[in-house]
């Protein structure tokens, strides 16, 4: 019997992860103004994180698919501890930067505690643990918002990163404690030229959609382009190795195949609305739209989408056995569409917008608490973190795009000598935000399922 205390640990590890990946994002002009660099080269202390999250993610989840899942748990928590410390001593802006790379290696323990979680469990708990840290990433990020910028008022940006290292210490030693070990399975090869293609095409792929407000247009399209290429040859190397880094024949699989696709849709619609609401909350009233508020304020109002993402856990089962589990996905997805509508039709009040975000939660967080259940339920357990390591790639790919489609919606929408855009520019991103959650909701209707004979193993039920 596992330790009872190994799930507690699991939603800890995964939530400090996402937290302090999420350090950086308001704190990009305070570090920009502190160490005497650009904007759009602060902008590198967000985006790198992001790259490494999704260059790590499948390395890691491959190894923790063999015998050395507990050692690389604790090398991961290791270097985000080391990546912390390296970002709050003071020193050239180059440290900060390796600091918050090592910091993103991170983002790829959340798919290690899913495979822990299911070797470990059984039954019905399994999956509503595994529904539960599915959603850490998204609780993570709304509860890192509004911390970086209480930190950031009243004390220098490198206390953050300070607290982070305390944090992801006190992980490291209940990881050490608690976290079985499988030193007893077989070893699994890791495919490093599959690495190594996958990297370098998600990280070339990522970096243009980051730069896309600095870059020329050309530039871009020559990166997407090569990155297409390698990508295109990582796939056909995958399906030609004996052990592949990710067993893309598991994709052909329609029902891994939607959850693969609706965590990259429901990825682009929610890191949109997010980077706009936190732009459109300290705009200046003077402009004849947004609030003014500070970081401190405009983080809190990503909190909604942090409580009501927990929430979810717990509506979402009843949902699925009310509606049928084929229906948690659309309707998660449906939510997600009356909050980006709401904000585009009503965005005069603070309250509204956490409205907006409370909608946001529960859309997002019933979307990706239904995903986990999907793969796992339909891969072989050997290949468990394999297969939820790319689902989160795809959704760190999301975010960027996402992040990127707000950013370029906005500066197009910004008049000629001026540095704010025209309140349309928010509409429009809302709207395209639906758009995409609609063909996401489209997508996941498509689910195939057994309404008749369910398999209580993919039941989704309340967190006990």
């Amino acid at each position: 019997m596992p330790s009872r205390r190994l799930v507690p640990v699991l939603v800890y590890v995964g939530m400090v992860a996402s937290v302090v990946s999420s350090l950086g994002a308001p704190l990009v002009p305070t570090i920009a103004h502190d160490t005497h660099v650009s904007l759009a080269s602060a902008q590198w202390s967000l985006t790198i994180s992001l790259l490494m999250g999704a260059v790590a993610t499948p390395t890691l989840g491959r190894l923790a698919d063999g015998r050395h899942r507990r050692a690389t748990v604790l090398a991961a928590l290791g270097a985000v501890v080391l990546g912390c410390v390296l970002a709050a001593v003071p020193g050239p802006f180059w440290l900060l930067l390796l600091g918050r790379g090592l910091m993103g290696v991170g983002l790829g323990l959340i798919p290690l505690t899913m495979a822990i979680a299911r070797d470990a469990l059984d039954g019905e708990h399994r999956t509503r643990v595994v529904g539960l840290l599915s959603i850490t990433a998204v609780a993570g990020i709304g509860l890192g918002y509004p911390l970086t910028g209480l930190i950031a008022e009243h004390l220098t940006f490198r206390a953050g990163f300070w607290f982070g290292a305390a944090v992801t210490s006190v992980a490291l030693l209940l990881a050490w404690v608690t976290v079985p070990s499988v030193a007893d399975r077989p070893a699994v090869p890791l495919d490093w030229v599959g690495s190594l293609l996958l990297a370098v095409g998600v990280a070339g792929l990522l970096l243009a959609l980051g730069q896309s407000e600095v870059w020329s247009s050309a530039l871009i399209a020559v990166f997407v382009a090569l990155s297409l290429v390698l990508l295109a040859g990582w796939f056909r190397h995958e399906l030609r190795t004996d052990h592949p880094l990710v067993d893309l024949r598991l994709v052909r699989d329609r029902t891994v195949l939607t959850a693969d696709l609706t965590g990259l849709l429901a990825g682009i619609g929610m890191y949109a609305l997010m980077s706009m609401i936190i732009r459109f909350a300290q705009t200046p009233r003077s402009t004849g739209y947004g609030f003014g508020s500070s970081i401190v304020v405009s983080g809190l109002l990503l909190l909604p989408l942090s409580v009501m993402s927990m929430v979810s856990s717990r509506i979402a089962p009843l949902l699925g056995h009310r509606f049928g589990q084929r229906a948690v996905l659309p309707i998660g997805c449906g939510t997600f569409v009356a909050a980006n509508l709401l904000f585009a039709l009503d965005r005069s009040s603070p309250w509204t917008v956490v409205v907006v975000m409370a909608l946001a939660g529960l859309g997002i967080g019933c979307t990706f608490a239904a995903l986990p259940g999907l793969i796992v339920g339909n891969v072989p357990a050997h290949e468990t973190g394999s297969a939820m390591s790319f689902n989160q790639v795809l959704r760190y790919v999301g975010y960027s795009m996402g992040s990127a489609l707000s950013a370029t919606v906005l500066e197009a929408h910004t008049p000629a000598g001026r540095r704010l855009p025209e309140a349309g520019g928010y509409t429009t991103v809302a709207l395209l935000g639906i758009a995409v959650l609609v063909v996401a909701g489209v997508v996941s209707a498509v689910v195939p399922g057994r309404e008749s004979e369910p398999d209580p193993e993919l039941v989704l039920a309340t967190v006990d």
